[in-house]
């Protein structure tokens, strides 16, 4: 529990106030709750949270994703990609899911995905091949061209 001290400024809070608060985006998807928050020890400024989904799914949003902390929700300025999402066509047909992200090691920045078709097959797609991203993710091509891709 934090409490406020004699003195605090009133738009300061304590980390530990936002650990478990829901996470949603400007169109209400929920993607989870606050597990913690990251801290920048250089800075002292906030660099990201982990995201608890479930079971054993806990993912890191930088803080480029962060639009504010309200009293009850942690609001996010755009919807992130995660792994285990479904993937459609620019036509809505369904093609997979996002198996796998793949990131800038230093950046931190997403470069590709990897989209399952089914057990046995993915393929990589750089994330200039997607178009939107929300409760699915949808690529900017038709399934007969996301086939043809090697």
């Amino acid at each position: 529990m934090s409490v406020k001290l004699e003195g605090m400024p009133s738009n300061l809070a304590t980390a530990d106030s936002f650990t478990g608060k829901k996470v949603i985006d400007r169109e209400g998807i929920e993607y989870g709750k606050v597990k913690h928050i990251h801290i920048n020890q250089d800075t002292l400024a906030v660099s990201g949270v982990t995201i608890h989904q479930g079971f054993h799914k806990d993912y890191f949003l930088s803080k480029d994703y962060i639009d504010k902390f309200s009293e009850q929700t942690l609001l996010l300025s755009r919807p992130p990609i995660r792994t285990e999402i479904p993937v459609i066509d620019i036509d809505r047909h369904k093609i997979g899911k996002v198996k796998q992200l793949h990131r800038n090691p230093d950046t931190n920045e997403l470069e590709t995905i990897e989209v399952s078709d089914g057990l046995r097959h993915s393929k990589t797609l750089s994330k200039s091949e997607i178009w939107g991203v929300g409760e699915k993710v949808i690529l900017r091509m038709t399934k007969e061209e996301f086939k043809k891709i090697k």
